[in-house]
């Protein structure tokens, strides 16, 4: 039975947490789909021993997460793990020529991934799609880009028989709904208050626990 779920990634995922208190039920979960996850979740399941852990940082690329993977991950013994990453991988690229190119995220992510499978051979494993929403910093080059790791995402979770969390589509419907991409994203890769929501939504909606 799965009891200890960890959710690992970058800002998206991190939202603030608080780094004091980060195994908990309360406010260190972040302002993110994280905390509207985990709310939902413990809600649920409120008569399971479940234990909800945010270990996003603001800022990470894979090469980031991977370097403290052992400690951040690993270590925790977890029943799942809910990785979202690949927006930095970008962005970090176009706006300080310090990314991570496509090839060498697909090879680091599966790195990861085989690692984690040989710690952890029972783990459940689930692999959220990276997204942006064109704005005044996303432009079309990053939609494409975005678009290419995300079908890295998608065929590595068939690869390590992981869930994979189709996100782009839902939030591109909502801000076509909106009319204003930003009441989604409000800079085109953090989610507003909306856009966590549609990411737990879809989370909910496709994680079998």
């Amino acid at each position: 039975m799965i009891k200890r779920i960890l959710f690992q990634g970058d800002s998206i995922t991190d939202a603030q947490r608080n780094r004091e208190t980060p195994n908990g039920y309360g406010p260190d979960m972040g302002y993110g789909y994280v905390a509207l996850t985990a709310g939902r979740l413990l809600a649920d399941y409120v008569d399971r021993d479940f234990c909800c852990i945010n270990r996003g940082i603001s800022g990470n690329r894979i090469v980031d997460l991977y370097a403290r993977w052992k400690i951040d991950a690993l270590n925790l013994n977890p029943d799942l793990i809910s990785i979202l990453i690949g927006v930095n991988d970008t962005w970090h690229e176009i706006k300080r020529k310090n990314g991570v190119e496509l090839d060498r995220y697909e090879q680091i992510y599966r790195m990861l991934l085989q690692w984690t499978k040989e710690e952890l051979p029972h783990v459940k494993l689930v692999l959220c799609e990276p997204f942006c929403l064109e704005s005044e910093i996303v432009n079309s080059r990053w939609s494409y880009e975005i678009a290419q790791r995300s079908e890295i995402v998608q065929k590595l979770a068939k690869e390590f028989d992981a869930t994979f969390v189709p996100l782009q589509q839902a939030l591109s419907d909502a801000a076509r709904r909106a009319g204003d991409n930003l009441k989604i994203l409000r800079d085109g890769v953090h989610p507003a208050l909306a856009g966590a929501q549609i990411i737990s939504d879809q989370w909910l909606k496709t994680v079998e626990l």
